[in-house]
């Protein structure tokens, strides 16, 4: 079905049309739920080109792509490539929506939790702990006591 309205979608509205790169993202993330790696990264490294183009670089959109980036290098041991994701999607994310993300932004706030999992496969718990703790305190206001625990 993504495929069908992937086609569509760029018969339509072009390539680089945000609703062919949303698509083109969500395909993405369906390759990655079926394991298919390669695909994966073809299809987030064509949305993210298409986002930086048309949205630049600090988008919300081009940052959300970035993130999944960032998972799916450190899904597959590429743990300097994940933390380049990561770090860039949490300085975007502040860029583009200022210093108080963390306590309203639940796409940086799982950023920042997928950053601290990094951390504690690399052995460095403290600061794992640290952005859990910061993760959390800004996901419990969000979604509530008990649906803000850092997972």
């Amino acid at each position: 079905m993504y495929q069908r309205a992937l086609q569509g979608k760029e018969k339509v509205y072009g390539p680089d049309h945000t609703s062919t790169l949303d698509t083109v993202n969500n395909l993405g993330n369906l390759y990655a739920d079926q394991g298919k790696i390669n695909e994966t990264e073809a299809m987030y490294q064509r949305a993210l080109r298409g986002y930086e183009k048309l949205c630049g670089p600090d988008h919300t959109s081009t940052l959300n792509t970035v993130n999944n980036l960032g998972i799916l290098y450190a899904d597959q041991g590429k743990m300097d490539e994940a933390e380049t994701m990561y770090q860039r999607a949490l300085q975007g994310y502040q860029k583009a929506l200022g210093a108080d993300i963390f306590t309203r932004h639940r796409p940086a706030l799982n950023t920042m939790q997928k950053l601290a999992d990094l951390r504690v496969r690399q052995g460095q718990q403290i600061a794992a702990k640290e952005l859990y703790m910061n993760a959390h305190s800004g996901l419990e206001p969000l979604l509530g006591p008990q649906n803000g625990t850092v997972q």
